[in-house]
């Protein structure tokens, strides 16, 4: 799959700040775990999530692996494993990241894999034809619409993000391989929702919506304008903030292991889900991993009670409680109480 070669710079985007942040923090720690946008179209969520990919360094695969291994980290893939058995040196190779956007109708076996027909037919072997989980691997995986997406495939995509592994068994073939990616769906509320099961599945969720400020809806027209005129152009003015964004992910990547997250961040935590009455324990996970991920975008060395405010609406807005003739809490305005009662 190429990749486009005139995408609208990340950097260049109008507002929308809690979207590219949430896109941000994915991207420096994957296992925060994903990201829906949820807002009415023509709001620059697709743009932003196909913009994202430039701003990515480029990762190392073993060259001629299916589903693009890392060379150094293991569990490696069967056939790797095989090829490596076999005494074959396994060479690595740069990629870019890139995004693989999932079809709306894609069936279950478009998603995790089938049996590769035309082998079993003409060679009379019952081989592993890898699906979109294969090709995510170790880069963006983009569903358009996925509330609009059966709702046993949206299982199927978010048990595989948070596993790290794709699992198939059929037909007499038992297949496994690393399937870790960056989840970013996005949907317009209007055409319907998720089910609560599902949403608490995304690690963030941000809404968005359209710009009423006049200057910045002027802004908008004049830089996609420009864009459309000369897309090359466009994105040389852009270079250098681009440049900057991407350093700056990339040290975030590597500072993350080294961001400490004390007790009485986690407490703060733990706290704001009680205040909030939030179930199970995934909001709390996924707090401590995006505030980590936060403080590290920012060159910090731990992360504290700012960054986990910073995070809560978009951690804990779609994990709320709505009950029947009543609007759902204010996150901000608890986490405000909460967090400064800590």
């Amino acid at each position: 799959m190429s990749e486009p070669r005139n995408v609208y710079p990340f950097t260049a985007l109008v507002g929308q700040d809690r979207m590219r942040l949430a896109l941000e923090l994915n991207a420096v720690n994957p296992s925060v775990g994903g990201v829906l946008i949820r807002g009415q179209k023509g709001t620059a969520k697709s743009t932003a999530v196909r913009a994202l990919a430039r701003l990515l360094p480029e990762i190392q695969v073993i060259r001629g692996c299916r589903y693009g291994c890392d060379p150094l980290a293991e569990p490696l893939c069967l056939e790797c494993q095989q090829r490596r058995a076999e005494g074959e040196e396994l060479v690595s190779e740069p990629r870019r990241m890139r995004v693989v956007e999932l079809p709306i109708n894609a069936s279950e076996d478009r998603v995790v894999g089938s049996i590769d027909l035309e082998a079993a037919i003409h060679a009379g072997q019952r081989r592993f034809q890898p699906g979109v989980l294969a090709e995510a691997n170790r880069q963006i995986l983009y569903v358009d619409e996925v509330n609009l997406l059966d709702d046993h495939i949206v299982d199927v995509l978010l048990d595989a993000a948070a596993m790290g592994v794709n699992v198939v068994e059929r037909e007499g073939i038992s297949v496994w391989h690393p399937a870790r990616f960056i989840l970013v769906g996005t949907m317009n509320p209007e055409e319907g929702d998720l089910r609560p099961q599902l949403l608490d599945r995304f690690g963030l969720c941000v809404d968005v919506e359209g710009i009423s400020d006049l200057s910045e809806r002027v802004e908008i027209v004049l830089r996609r304008e420009a864009f459309e005129e000369d897309p090359e152009g466009f994105q040389a003015a852009w270079a250098d903030a681009e440049d900057r964004l991407r350093v700056q992910i990339a040290e975030a990547m590597a500072l993350l292991p080294q961001v400490e997250v004390g007790r009485p961040v986690l407490e703060a935590i733990a706290r704001l889900s009680i205040a909030l009455d939030v179930d199970g324990h995934r909001a709390d996970l996924v707090g401590r991993k995006a505030a980590q991920a936060l403080a590290a975008l920012r060159g910090g060395r731990s992360a504290g009670i700012a960054e986990v405010a910073e995070v809560a609406p978009m951690v804990l807005s779609h994990r709320v409680r709505s009950h029947p003739g009543q609007r759902p809490p204010d996150v901000a305005e608890v986490a405000s109480r909460v967090l400064g009662e800590a």
